[in-house]
């Protein structure tokens, strides 16, 4: 069995994209289509920059998702490949779990770009820039991040958002609270905490204004049937009935990215194969949670395609 997964943020870089779009009218037609829909050139600053305006949260969930995209629809329009026929399940992390859900048929691509464009604006709306933080805590399992925010918190908000894999969990909150976090590791035996550049706090529940925005938004823009299920990351279990998946992607914007227990839930549910589109970050993740039996392809160049094309 087999799983395509979608990475989330922190993986777009200037130039992404480019490469498809030279080699292939499929890809360019993605990003034509994703600019449109915004009404802005987005694929300019994909890529050109400045890579200030791509980090900008409003800029950054779109352009992952349309280059993730892309590399779907040159494989199916030129590598012959039907996303249904080969994919088991889908997931994506965050974000990704909309490209997913683009993936599976769920939502247009045009409904997607918007609802992340608005997801963006509304997370980075939700707290006063340098109110809330990140930070990533190297060399920790869910239990001993859990143990640290709990000791950090002092009455704020200090939690796990992100259970990436069994070495690695990203914490989020008010920015007083993530720096004692950052302060305490060693004493919860962490190897580092690593504040990150991100301008809003992420997956915790200082995010519920942008929670109230995006269950307006699904109101507005339903998910429809899904071709193939989806594993959602605030439960690390597998989705198929719309109306589920509409209140689980307003839940993920305060809800934690159980990604570790999602590929475990995966790789039990019997996929052997995972395949990351528009990225390779996820890969080395899925490794570390679900076992070396697992086989891990990431997804990128035109060669990258040709490569998996030939192999499904």
């Amino acid at each position: 069995m087999r799983a395509f997964v979608f990475p989330g943020q922190g993986s777009q870089k200037v130039g992404m994209g480019v490469e498809l779009a030279a080699a292939s009218a499929a890809a360019r037609e993605v990003f034509e289509e994703v600019d449109d829909a915004l009404g802005q050139k987005l694929f300019r600053i994909m890529a050109e920059g400045p890579e200030d305006q791509l980090t900008l949260t409003e800029n950054a969930q779109p352009a992952i998702m349309a280059h993730a995209i892309a590399v779907l629809r040159v494989l199916e329009k030129e590598g012959g490949m039907v996303l249904a026929d080969k994919a088991d399940y889908v997931a994506g992390h965050s974000l990704g779990e909309y490209t997913a859900l683009c993936a599976a048929g769920a939502f247009s691509l045009a409904d997607t770009a918007r609802l992340l464009k608005l997801r963006g604006q509304a997370m980075q709306a939700a707290v006063p820039v340098g109110v809330g933080a990140m930070a990533a805590l190297l060399g920790a399992d869910i239990d001993k991040a859990t143990a640290l925010a709990e000791a950090a918190a002092e009455g704020q908000v200090c939690t796990v958002a992100n259970d990436n894999d069994p070495t690695q969990v990203v914490i989020s909150g008010h920015r007083e609270a993530i720096e004692r976090a950052i302060a305490l590791v060693k004493d919860h035996g962490i190897k580092r905490g690593v504040l990150l550049p991100v301008s809003a706090p992420f997956h915790c529940p200082l995010m519920q204004p942008a929670a109230d925005a995006m269950a307006e938004a699904l109101d507005r823009t339903r998910p429809g049937a899904l071709r193939i299920p989806v594993f959602a990351n605030v439960t690390a279990a597998v989705a198929s009935d719309p109306a589920e998946v509409q209140q689980l992607l307003v839940d993920q914007v305060t809800g934690r990215v159980r990604w570790r227990e999602s590929a475990i839930a995966l790789r039990d549910a019997g996929v052997a194969q995972f395949v990351e589109l528009g990225g390779k970050v996820l890969g080395p993740m899925v490794t570390r949670s679900a076992g070396p039996d697992v086989a891990v392809t990431s997804v990128v160049t035109m060669a990258d395609i040709e490569d998996l094309a030939k192999g499904l």
